[in-house]
C-alpha cells in the first residue's frame, strides 16, 4: 500500500522566512511552490521534494531529518561551506572521520543544521 507513492520530509521551522532564504539560497533547492501558507515545496532531485511549514514550536529531534544524495560529497561540503553551512562532528560507533566528512563503509557523509536545528545531512555512496 505505501509502496505506491514518493515519500517525502516534512520539516518545522519557526520562521518561515528565514527557512525560505536558507534552503533557496543556501541549498539552492528551487522552491516549487507554497502548498498553503506557510508550507513550502521544494524539488530534492530526481522527482523527490521536500516540504517546510510553519509552527510556532521549533523541532526537538536529535536525528537526521533529510538526507541529499550528492556525486561529490567533498565538493558539496566545501560548496556549503563557503556559503556559511557549518558541520556537524559526533561520535559514531564504526565511523571514521577526516575533518567534518565521515566514512560508513561504503557511504560517506557530512551533517549540519538548518536555522531552525532540523538535522540535514549530505552522502555519496562509495
Amino acid at each position: 500500500m505505501l509502496n505506491k507513492g514518493k515519500a517525502h520530509p516534512t520539516l518545522p521551522v519557526t520562521d518561515i522566512k528565514r527557512a525560505r532564504k536558507f534552503y533557496s539560497e543556501t541549498l539552492e533547492l528551487n522552491l516549487r511552490d507554497e502548498i498553503a501558507p506557510g508550507h513550502l515545496r521544494y524539488d530534492a532531485g530526481e522527482g523527490t521534494f521536500l516540504v517546510v511549514y510553519e509552527r510556532p514550536t521549533p523541532t526537538t529531534s536529535d536525528a537526521t531529518a533529510a538526507s541529499f544524495e550528492v556525486d561529490d560529497v567533498e565538493a558539496t561540503v566545501k560548496g556549503l561551506k563557503n556559503r556559511g553551512v557549518k558541520f556537524e562532528v559526533f561520535e559514531l560507533p564504526g565511523v571514521e572521520w577526516n575533518d567534518e566528512i565521515a566514512t560508513m563503509g561504503d557511504m560517506r557523509g557530512a551533517w549540519f543544521k538548518d536555522p531552525d536545528g532540523n538535522i540535514l545531512a549530505v552522502s555519496e555512496a562509495a
